[in-house]
């Protein structure tokens, strides 16, 4: 059908298309109506528009999409549109523990010059999706490109930093309008709209194709640019040749059908919304039944806490020095030891002593790889044979650091060989999440964020304070939580201690030593944290970069996090979220003329409740109330 005729499309009352101009395609509608997404063609361009309850999240949108350099979505026609609901809920680790999947979908056939193509549009609740796919026959090389400009309503405020350090950077808050052209935007880039609301802007599934970043076009507009068009960032230059990086700024071409990863605007009225946002793993394909045949409760696949000799101390990389830190781990109730590359110089006979020991105790040992040494099909399997035969329970694969098509095809061959071997995963030098842990389980964390091992941080109580409404929207992170030593920089032991409940993981890793764990007075406590939550509120006077406020709650235990800015403030907390009865109450908090401690407190709390908190510059707080 050609665009300039008029296209009625109904879904049960719930999904339809409104004649608005002769150029609309189609206007789909959230399952709750308050989000509308609007494609339309004007000057020949495909556009699209977004909107929640009525006000504008997108502006009109050029969409850019270029086959071996010739533009696709300019000059099109379009046939007959078939619509479709999804309306699931499956289990998920992380912020809540069941997912809910529910949207409308179109499918548009699309007719051009040089090819038929079809863009695939979801709506749910809390945001928009669209991906392009590309029929192609086997034999078959093309090279794709997209420069869609996502155009941000004027007065909103954007979180953002730069690819130089790849995802490691610290996020700048800035007016839309004081954005530079040229300047770069690592996804998820998170605004808040002049009327109030959020949005973030990322990707989902990506497979077979290049990751995209951000780049600003000066006029309110972040637009998407593959790793062709990207900066290498410095830890990529650093340690890998001058012929990998040539190499890898190639156009990539992609065999067969080219399907485009999901575009992703997650929206939300409020911070608690865009936390709870299921998105980026609901456009993810559910996990094979073969590999995992309980998905997340398969008997392999375990989350939990690790620890961790990297930041903190602890003597040499030996043996015996590992046995003691698996102590640890069991002395805490955490699941997880995880060890640096030191292990490579060990024997199969030190390795299975150490396993057994940790076995004993409850405590699976991971091992680091640099992913560079994966790149042989040989060796990848050559190693995580070997840690299967050996016992190992998880690798952690080090320095990929690069957007490539040839990087992501790495990720999902390294995915697919651990899981045949049963073996989990934690990403470090990695790139954004994108919801790849549905799909694969034991894909439990990814870094991708400037974590604890950044010495160099001085203001970590704002950044602390920014991340979980920013990097994490996209997916877990490993942040390495919780020092007690020069490296918390601005930020109090209550802080840190809160941290691990709010930036948390499927694995969990904590950076400070066990024995100083064990050692400290909110023990009890952090012992008690767990690494995936069945339910998660956002309390009111959370604010990006300012303060993060949780409460959370695992089994019928509750946790209320508070992780202060730089800025002292008072905080009211409700406790109207607690079910009925009366709750023992064990709180942490800080101590006023000391930052490198906690004054320990037990209370009883009941529903209705409140909470005056005074918070000092980079304080915390942390309460377990359980009946």
């Amino acid at each position: 059908m050609n665009i300039k005729s008029l296209l009625y499309v109904l879904l049960c009352g719930l999904l339809f298309t409104t004649p608005v101009i002769a150029a609309d395609i189609a206007t789909v509608l959230s399952p709750d109506g308050q989000i509308s997404f609007r494609l339309f063609v004007e000057n020949h361009q495909l556009y699209c528009h977004a909107s929640f309850r009525n006000q504008p999240v997108l502006d009109n949108t050029p969409v850019v999409v270029s086959l071996d350099g010739k533009t696709l979505t300019r000059d099109i026609t379009t046939g007959s549109i078939k619509t479709y609901t999804i309306n699931e809920r499956y289990p998920w680790l992380g912020v809540h523990a069941t997912a809910v999947n529910h949207c409308n979908g179109v499918t548009i056939p699309v007719q051009h010059a040089v090819a038929a193509y079809t863009i695939e549009v979801r709506v749910f609740n809390n945001g928009v999706a669209f991906r392009t796919i590309i029929p192609g026959k086997p034999e078959q090389h093309r090279v794709p490109d997209e420069a869609t400009v996502f155009a941000i309503p004027a007065g909103s405020t954007l979180w953002y930093h730069d690819m130089e350090i790849h995802y490691e950077s610290v996020h700048a808050k800035k007016d839309i309008a004081q954005v530079q052209a040229g300047e770069w935007a690592a996804p998820p880039a998170t605004f808040k709209l002049p009327w109030g609301g959020y949005a973030s802007i990322t990707e989902a599934d990506l497979r077979n194709y290049a990751g995209m970043s951000l780049q600003a076009d000066g006029k309110n507009g972040l637009m998407i640019r593959l790793p062709q068009h990207q900066p290498t960032s410095y830890p990529y230059r650093l340690r890998y040749s001058a012929e990998d990086t040539a190499r890898l700024k190639q156009p990539a071409a992609v065999t067969g059908t080219i399907t485009t990863p999901w575009r992703v605007v997650m929206m939300g009225a409020d911070l608690g919304a865009m936390v709870n946002n299921d998105m980026v793993h609901n456009l993810c394909p559910p996990p094979d039944a073969a590999l995992f045949p309980q998905g997340f409760k398969t008997s392999w696949v375990k989350p939990g806490r690790a620890v961790w000799k990297y930041l903190d101390g602890g003597g040499d990389g030996t043996p015996e020095v590992m046995k003691k830190f698996t102590d640890g781990a069991a002395a805490l109730g955490f699941e997880h030891n995880i060890l640096e590359g030191f292990w490579s110089r060990w024997s199969d006979a030190d390795i299975r002593d150490l396993v057994n020991y940790s076995r004993q105790k409850g405590v699976g040992i991971w091992f680091w790889k640099h992913s560079k040494s994966l790149r042989d099909p040989k060796a990848r399997d050559s190693f995580f044979r070997r840690c299967h035969d050996l016992g190992v329970a998880g690798a952690k694969i080090d320095f990929f650091d690069h957007e490539a098509k040839e990087v992501i095809d790495l990720y999902q061959a390294i995915l697919k060989e651990a899981a045949q071997y049963k073996i989990l995963l934690d990403f470090h030098g990695a790139n954004k999440p994108t919801g790849q842990l549905r799909t694969w389980p034991n894909e439990l964390t990814l870094e991708s964020v400037k974590g604890m091992e950044s010495s160099r941080l001085l203001d970590r109580a704002t950044h602390e304070t920014t991340i979980p409404f920013t990097r994490l929207l996209a997916g877990p992170a490993e942040y390495t939580v919780l020092h007690f030593g020069e490296r918390r920089k601005n930020t109090t032991w209550a802080h840190q201690i809160a941290s691990a409940a709010i930036v948390s993981s499927p694995l969990l890793t904590y950076a400070a030593h066990p024995e100083n764990i064990l050692a400290n007075p909110a023990v009890e406590i952090i012992k008690s944290i767990p690494s995936v939550w069945d339910e998660t509120i956002v309390l009111p006077g959370s604010a990006i970069g300012e303060l993060a406020a949780f409460a959370r709650r695992k089994g019928n235990t509750w946790f209320v996090a508070v992780m202060n800015g730089v800025s002292e403030r008072s905080l009211k907390i409700s406790l109207s979220f607690l079910g009925k009865g009366n709750y023992k109450a064990l709180v942490a908090l800080d101590d006023p003329g000391n930052p490198a401690a906690v004054i320990m407190q037990q209370e009883m709390y009941k529903q209705g409740d409140a909470i005056i908190l005074p918070l000092q510059s980079g304080g915390g707080y942390i309460m377990k109330l359980e009946q």
